[in-house]
């Protein structure tokens, strides 16, 4: 298995947008929110200076996951993803690692997350790469974001 992480072309938002529906609608509702991002990552990510990567695998996109400016040097990793059959190779780790190393590439100061707490494999990732929990909770535009956490690069 061979897995290469790569910038967002043209031709993607089919892949970016199934990657993430299917575990937003496996574990959760999908909010007004998601389907803005989903519906057009250029406007929502892309065209605010933030940036989405994507796994592929054998050609085939098996991950995705967005940088999405926040101001003041900081970047919210949002919209991570990896397909059902990719999951459990590593794709998910590449994808986290491939995000903090855009973001510093890109001169930020901080990564932030918000995530649910029954997304166990995604917050073991996230630990593991060096997020720890917010001090004080933020507000939040998703129902679902119970965890928040963020990394200093």
């Amino acid at each position: 298995m061979a897995v290469a992480v790569r910038e967002f072309r043209p031709g993607d938002e089919a892949a970016f947008r199934d990657i993430n529906l299917e575990w937003i609608e496996r574990y959760f509702a999908v909010e007004q929110k998601d389907r803005d991002v989903l519906g057009d990552p250029q406007k929502y990510i892309l065209d605010p200076g933030g940036a989405i990567l994507i796994a592929e695998e054998d050609g085939a996109a098996a991950g995705a996951v967005s940088l999405i400016p926040i101001g003041d040097g900081a970047m919210e990793l949002a919209k991570m993803g990896v397909s059902p059959a990719a999951q459990g190779k590593g794709v998910g780790r590449l994808l986290v690692a491939s995000a903090i190393a855009k973001a510093r590439a890109m001169g930020m100061s901080r990564v932030y997350i918000e995530t649910n707490s029954v997304l166990g494999p995604a917050l073991k990732l996230y630990r593991e790469a060096g997020f720890r929990d917010l001090p004080v909770r933020q507000p939040s535009p998703y129902a679902r974001a119970d965890v928040q956490l963020e990394l200093f690069l």
